[in-house]
């Protein structure tokens, strides 16, 4: 399995931006595709994107569509989740999660095997 690590959370006000990182250990990185979930408080942990071990495949959830953009530094073991236009329902612990099927892009949590941390990501009014 590969560790994750997240990092580059805090507070903005809404229409603010923020990048999230999450860095991996090992070098099995490449062979990953990797996700992007949010959780706030009292809800189920949801989607928001993925990448394809290559970066050449992405998927959104529709609520992040055209304000989220995620990429993948496979020399640098780092995928990255760039946030502009951020709202307050934005508000979540976000988590970074490890897909062996390295070409599926995934939305069912189970389907991960490696998981993040998480980092607060607050989106003030």
């Amino acid at each position: 399995q590969v560790q994750l690590v997240e990092s580059g959370g805090g507070l903005v006000q809404a229409g603010g931006s923020l990048r999230l990182s999450c860095a991996a250990s090992g070098r099995t990185f490449s062979s990953y595709a990797m996700g992007w979930f949010r959780q706030a408080p009292g809800k189920e942990r949801e989607f928001v994107a993925a990448i394809s071990w290559t970066g050449g495949s992405t998927y959104y959830a529709e609520s992040v569509k055209g304000r989220f953009t995620i990429s993948r530094n496979n020399a640098k073991n780092t995928v990255y989740l760039q946030m502009n236009s951020l709202k307050p329902e934005d508000t979540a612990v976000y988590y970074c999660a490890a897909d062996r099927d390295r070409g599926r892009l995934t939305t069912t949590v189970s389907w991960y095997e490696s998981w993040g941390q998480g980092t607060q990501v607050t989106v003030s009014s």
